[in-house]
């Protein structure tokens, strides 16, 4: 258990003393409460925040292992953004057509609530809706990128939410090399995540939610939050804890913690940002299979990330796989082929950590309610939009609300466990090599991986 969290990612190194300091004690014994919160990232305090505006009198206790943030809550990438991690087609296919628009419809609103809600209550997140621009980098990447729009559309989604740029409109977005194309969305913002975060733990604290930090759960059961501090009994438990579910016990098979890494330069000279462009600060990828991601931060740094972690056995979790020198080395090398401008920049920071991918990679919420059990998680990394989205979905189910959200086609899903080792470690590290390898066979041939092409029909993609 960590107190001075300086060092973990760039945005707890940034953080202003005010939300730095401790929000919560450890649990001095047992206690009672009405709704019991494990894990207090975002999936957690958003739930608290809901629920206590919605009932102030409400009881509610968050139990947190480190301290609020902690997660991939305060390490990410900071877009608030509209992906989720199943496509409108999955979705459709478990669902209907109009419940899957209907999804995609809220997930959009979702960005422009956070943003509202940051807005209203004061809160400095570095919030700037610059939207998402993809580059298409080869003709097979602008191949994929018009045929990503077309898909768009049929599903009656317009250029307003969906356009595709050619390489003119592209380069007046994104200055990065070999630029042919691009897809375009406005629905994203780039945030400062922990100050996001933060700022919502303050919130609920002062308006009365008890956080009992430096308080790892060791088993959540219908009616109890198990901690070696003493038992939080309530009707109603919630599993917020995304990335570390694998550390409650029964729950290994739950969501594999699979880690992403994030370096950051220091803060660039103007001239360095005419050629790299991100003028309204979108955040930015390109079309290569195996996810990159990158935003231009509020002060002025570039803060970029990749999925090229391996999965660890037995779902393990530790400081030490936070840094990999051979991943941030290959990262650096992706940054300065995408933006030579930048070479001579120092990088300030390298950070990592876990995130939650469910057996078929379809985020969930719900809450059963003849154990009282609730949960939200599942995100794939793409959880400061979705977590928002589930904290009030959770409201509205705990407190028996018949809303729009509560009928959305993510609600009440179950995934399939896991499979135990090695078979885990195995498929999702042979899912890695796929991803990796389709990349370098793409660009030699210039022609689709049907490997990477099967994998991605077997997660629904």
């Amino acid at each position: 258990m960590t107190n001075d969290l300086r060092g973990i990612s760039l945005w707890w190194d940034t953080l202003p003393d005010d939300l730095r300091t401790p929000l919560g004690s450890p649990l001095p014994g047992a206690a009672d409460a009405d709704v019991a919160i494990v894990g207090a990232g975002y999936t957690g305090l958003w739930t608290a925040y809901y629920l206590i505006r919605a009932d102030p009198s409400l009881r509610i206790a968050i139990v947190e292992a480190e301290q609020a943030g902690f997660g991939a809550s305060g390490r990410n990438g900071g877009w608030a953004s509209a992906l989720f991690p199943a496509s409108i087609a999955a979705l459709a296919k478990r669902s209907s057509r109009d419940a899957a628009i209907r999804m995609t419809r809220a997930m959009q609103a979702t960005v422009d609530e956070i943003g509202a809600v940051a807005a209203a209550e004061g809160w400095d997140i570095g919030w700037a809706k610059g939207g998402t621009v993809v580059a298409a980098r080869s003709p097979l990447q602008r191949d994929r990128a018009r045929a990503e729009i077309d898909e768009w559309r049929s599903w009656g989604f317009g250029e307003d939410d969906y356009a595709y740029l050619d390489a003119d409109d592209a380069a007046r977005r994104i200055g990065a090399t070999d630029v042919l194309a691009a897809t375009y969305t406005p629905h994203c913002a780039a945030i400062h995540p922990a100050r996001l975060a933060r700022s919502i733990a303050r919130e609920v604290v002062a308006a009365g939610v008890r956080l009992y930090e430096q308080t790892p759960a060791i088993a959540i059961e219908p009616g109890v939050v198990r901690t070696a501090h003493g038992d939080v009994r309530a009707p109603i438990v919630v599993r917020a804890t995304e990335g570390y579910t694998r550390t409650i016990a029964g729950e290994v098979r739950t969501l594999a913690p699979v880690y992403s890494l994030m370096l950051a330069t220091e803060p660039l000279p103007d001239a360095v940002w005419q050629d790299i462009g991100l003028g309204q600060r979108e955040t930015f990828s390109d079309g290569r299979r195996l996810i990159i991601y990158g935003q231009r931060t509020a002060d002025g740094r570039l803060a970029f990330g990749g999925r090229g972690a391996p999965y660890h056995f037995g779902s393990r979790i530790s400081p030490e796989q936070d840094r990999d020198p051979a991943v941030h080395a290959a990262l650096w090398r992706v940054l300065t082929d995408l933006f030579p401008a930048v070479a001579g920049a120092s990088v300030t920071h390298t950070w990592g950590g876990p995130l939650g991918i469910a057996r078929d990679w379809w985020a969930s919420c719900g809450l059963d309610r003849a154990t009282g059990l609730a949960w939200s998680g599942g995100y794939v990394g793409d959880g400061v939009g979705t977590a928002n989205l589930g904290g009030r979905t959770l409201a509205d189910l705990i407190l028996d609300r018949r809303t729009d959200l509560i009928d959305l086609p993510w609600v009440g899903h179950s995934s399939p466990r896991w499979e135990p080792e090695p078979l885990r470690w195995a498929a999702t590290n042979l899912g890695l090599r796929v991803m990796t390898r389709a990349d370098t066979v793409e660009e030699r041939t210039g022609r689709p991986s049907r490997a990477a092409q099967v994998f991605a029909r077997q997660l629904g993609h």
